[in-house]
């Protein structure tokens, strides 16, 4: 994994994500496709974008019991996306066999796609942990728990906000990857996410991946917002 900044297509449907592409000429950059759009469009669009030089991270949580969740992997597999997850709360024998449904989905001589473990949403605070989730310990001991479960499950990695990388890389080892949504510029809203953060701090703090949405799609210009957030993770 090469420190990609993929941008959250977080549109409607193919119709838009596409005349955004284009109209924005963002092209064979990284690119998030989540729940609303896959579950409207489904692997074509994915197919189609990966056929014009996306790198794709398809982020779909999956979380059902084991045999489900490896079957499902196999044919995510077959889409050639970089990077799929799945929430770490499903446990080590689920996140086990989605490992394995990717290893036998995955082509001879193709790059199996990454598996990373989601820890805890960017929405999630303190108060929503313990009043609502009923997980009595802090968030931080919580996510490191659910990062090492990933690890010794055999994940590549997590989802986590920027200001857990720190812990979960001390707890984890460095090559363990961090993917790190919530990413907005400086004087941005954070909108529903509770755990944010710029790409700058994310660099600073060992993110090895970042999403960006609505700070990027929702400028004036998004083009230039994309390539101002590539400089600031770039260090550039």
């Amino acid at each position: 994994m090469n420190n990609p900044l993929y941008l959250a297509l977080d549109f409607p449907d193919a119709k838009h994500t596409n005349e955004f592409l284009a109209e924005h000429e963002l092209t064979n950059i990284p690119v998030k496709i989540g729940m609303q759009l896959f579950y409207r469009e489904g692997p074509k669009l994915v197919e189609k974008l990966k056929n014009e030089g996306y790198s794709i991270f398809l982020d779909l949580k999956l979380h059902d019991i084991p045999n489900t969740v490896k079957e499902a992997m196999k044919n995510l597999a077959g889409l050639g996306v970089e990077l799929v997850n799945v929430h770490a709360a499903g446990g080590k024998r689920m996140m086990e066999a989605a490992r394995e449904g990717l290893e036998a989905g995955t082509s001879s001589g193709q790059q199996r796609p990454y598996l990373i473990g989601v820890t805890q949403l960017t929405s999630t605070d303190e108060n929503m942990l313990h009043d609502e989730l009923g997980i009595q310990w802090g968030l931080n001991e919580t996510i490191v728990h659910y990062a090492k479960l990933s690890h010794s499950a055999g994940a590549d990695g997590v989802v986590c906000s920027v200001h857990e990388v720190p812990v979960i890389k001390e707890a984890c080892g460095t090559s363990f990857l961090t993917v790190t949504p919530g990413i907005r510029f400086q004087n941005d809203s954070a909108d529903d996410q509770k755990r944010v953060a710029t790409p700058e701090l994310a660099r600073e703090l060992g993110s090895d991946a970042i999403v960006m949405g609505r700070s990027i799609t929702k400028a004036q210009n998004p083009k230039y917002a994309y390539e101002q957030a590539v400089k600031e993770w770039n260090h550039e």
